[in-house]
């Protein structure tokens, strides 16, 4: 569980300084004054002793056994540093020195040569350029941050020694506490998954909480993410999802931070929530840590003001919670131990004038009855309110019930007190119902996802061998592009329904085609250099004649050969009209941390004007190939809209599993595009009418 950081023996800081207000001096100051019990050796060739501790002029001057280094020195001397650590047998170090990879090539280089190093002594790195690590179970406050946080359930890594001191910040004056508290800065050698593995069985730990700029190992984050979510909450915020955002992730830690669609297909599959904002990463984490998880998506609200719990139910319906409907006997007892003017509906309005008492009896009933999974209770401050009282008892009946209980006390000054007191329950406070809910609904996807079964993959029997000979042949020529006769073929191979087609090398031909195929037909141009033919007019539709096919050729065949010179023309392709159904596609971009990415989405000019698309990582199963076409705003047309026939979903789910057979087949495919593929009504399946296969 990388003892080294989370309970070292001896801890040795290199570069301690003497000077106040220094790197030095700070890290060595939070070392000693927060409880640390093991041994500290200051390392200062230059000093004797520093704040009542005997300096050492090298770690190999020390003669006891070190565990831990806490390196502080200029990065060019670092590399050598590190090699006497390693000849100590110093099995951890921090490495708080900036200058490494974020600052260019030979950052790079040097950063690069630090993990060499590590690796040959069995050394593990946290850093270069970062805050340290803060570990409540040992004492250890190895960082210069200001503070130290209370002992808590929750283990929280960041790329951003900043937002660390931030958020260490909030939790201090928020009363959170914390087990873990590392600064990953450029992950040279530990990361986001290093840490995940140590904390999956920690004791100490109830929520993995995490900021981060990118991930490298996209694949191996993913299957580790998925089975630690089992037992851990993983709260995630990610950075770096706009362009802007991108370019200023590589220039902070040096990190690629990958595509937008990556990492919500990846989060979504292995169960990380995802965190839009410092606030959310902060709000679930403090749920999730203090509260049981919500069993039962029916959620109570009780207020003494009616404007905030109208507020509260909006909220719910938009997170996809349910206002529970309370049982007889509840709705009896409430209705006997209330005042008559109370309403005992759900929000459950206690009036302005509602006593500690009257929470209390309200707040028990409800989490006695069935119905209810959870419960927000509003308190606004008025005259009449009872702050501490209220508190208090809103902590007893949380503490005597197995349901999640969020207070949501409005206001400052006046509630302050009795926010502590609810800090003193673990009962998580949120200034605004809205927040609150948002908790509350994080609580209802993680649950769910803990419930969903095992993927299981589905394998078909399709022609492997016919796709292996297309592809060899296509990249025995020179080419990554598959020209769209070649596509086609693979996706008769892998069984997906392609219209009729022919490749005519003549005007002539074309016209034979056309009418062996039956009119009307559509002409395209058949080019492995062309992947977008309607830029240069290579598609003609709804050709009705002999005439028409045969001047749709030569016109096609003309406009290509000028605007396109020197591009590879094998002649057209004469294919079937598809009448009717729904256009939708299907798609896969290589994503250079994750791999393949799948999306699914409207097909035409609504697919581009809507940007309607859900996306997940292969290989997909049959239920996550269905969230796919379930997901996307165009579903409620495809599944029939006001009276409007129901599109053929399962051939879409069918379809999607089969492309994602092929990528997983085929690792050398990095891109294809399959739009339109048109679904027909239900039972009529689908038809795949043109597909672009890129290979590396």
């Amino acid at each position: 569980m990388l003892e080294m950081f989370c309970d070292p023996q001896a801890v040795a800081v290199i570069g301690a300084s003497r000077r106040p207000g220094k790197l030095g001096y700070s890290v060595l100051e939070n070392v000693i004054q927060h409880g640390y019990k093991g041994a500290i050796y200051p390392i200062n060739p230059k000093a004797d002793e520093i704040l009542g501790y005997q300096c050492y002029p090298s770690v190999q001057a020390v003669p006891g056994r070190i565990d831990l280094a806490l390196i502080l020195i200029p990065s060019q001397y670092t590399a050598a540093t590190l090699v006497e650590c390693g000849e100590k047998g110093i099995k951890g170090a921090i490495i708080m020195s900036a200058g490494f990879r974020e600052a260019g090539h030979e950052g790079w280089k040097q950063e690069r040569e630090l993990v060499a190093i590590a690796h040959r002594y069995g050394m593990r790195l946290v850093g270069p350029n970062c805050l340290g690590i803060i570990d409540t179970v040992a004492s250890l406050n190895a960082s210069f941050a200001v503070g130290m946080p209370a002992r808590g359930s929750i283990a929280f890594m960041s790329q951003s020694g900043a937002l660390c001191t931030a958020l260490l910040d909030m939790a201090l004056s928020e009363q959170v506490g914390f087990s873990r508290f590392v600064s990953l800065g450029n992950k040279a050698d530990a990361d986001e998954i290093t840490f995940m593995k140590a904390w999956k069985g920690d004791p100490h730990t109830r929520v993995i909480a995490a900021y981060l700029e990118g991930i490298e190992e996209g694949k191996e984050f993913t299957r580790i993410a998925t089975e630690v979510s089992r037992e851990k909450t993983i709260i995630a915020i990610k950075s770096g999802s706009t362009n802007a955002g991108a370019r200023a992730v590589s220039s902070h830690t040096g990190t690629l931070s990958g595509s937008e669609a990556a990492y919500h297909a990846a989060f979504r599959q292995s169960g990380v929530l995802r965190a839009r904002s410092i606030q959310d990463l902060f709000d679930y984490s403090i749920a999730f840590a203090r509260q049981p998880l919500l069993l039962d998506d029916r959620i109570a609200i009780i207020t003494n003001a009616g404007g905030p719990g109208i507020m509260a139910a909006d909220a719910c319906e938009r997170a996809g919670l349910q206002l529970a409907s309370l049982e007889h006997d509840s709705v009896d007892a409430l209705g006997k131990g209330l005042p008559a003017a109370v309403s005992i509906l759900n929000p459950i309005d206690l009036l302005g004038d509602a006593s500690a008492d009257r929470y209390g009896l309200a707040l028990s009933t409800v989490l006695d009855d069935p119905n209810i999974g959870g419960v927000i209770v509003i308190v606004t401050p008025q005259a009449m309110t009872e702050i501490d009282n209220t508190a208090k008892l809103i902590g007893e009946c949380s503490k005597a019930s197995g349901k999640p209980v969020f207070g949501c006390f409005m206001g400052s000054g006046t509630v302050a007190s009795g926010i502590e007191v609810l800090n003193s329950y673990q009962v998580p406070n949120y200034p605004v119902p809205e927040r609150a809910v948002a908790a509350m609904a994080a609580m209802m996807r993680h649950r769910r996802w803990r419930e969903l079964p095992p993927i299981e993959l589905n394998s078909f029997d399709v022609d492997r061998g016919r796709v292996r000979e297309i592809l060899d042949g296509v990249r025995g020529e020179g080419r990554l592009a598959v020209g769209e006769a070649e596509a086609r073929e693979v996706m008769e191979a892998y069984g997906i329904p392609t219209p009729a087609t022919y490749l005519a090398r003549d005007a002539e031909e074309a016209v034979r085609f056309a009418e062996e195929i039956g009119f009307p037909v559509a002409v395209k141009v058949a080019s492995p250099d062309i992947l977008h033919k309607t830029d240069v007019g290579g598609v003609s539709l709804n050709l009705a004649s002999p005439e028409a096919v045969r001047e749709a050729f030569d016109l096609m065949i003309y406009r290509t050969g000028r605007y396109m010179a020197g591009a590879d023309i094998w002649g057209c392709l004469v294919q079937e009209m598809v009448v009717g159904g729904k256009e939708v596609k299907a798609c896969m971009n290589l994503d250079p941390h994750f791999g393949p990415v799948m999306m699914f989405g409207l097909g035409g000019i609504y697919g581009d004007a809507l940007r309607d698309i859900a996306c997940r990582l292969p290989p997909l199963d049959s239920r996550t190939a269905g969230e796919m076409v379930a997901e996307i705003q165009g579903y409620h047309l495809l599944r029939g809209l006001r009276g409007g026939k129901r599109s053929d979903l399962e051939a879409l789910v069918d379809v999607l599993l089969r492309l994602s057979q092929l990528v997983s087949d085929f690792p050398e495919i990095v891109e294809f595009d399959l739009n339109p593929l048109v679904v027909f009504e239900e039972g009529q399946g689908v038809i795949g009418i043109d597909m672009r296969l890129i290979l590396e």
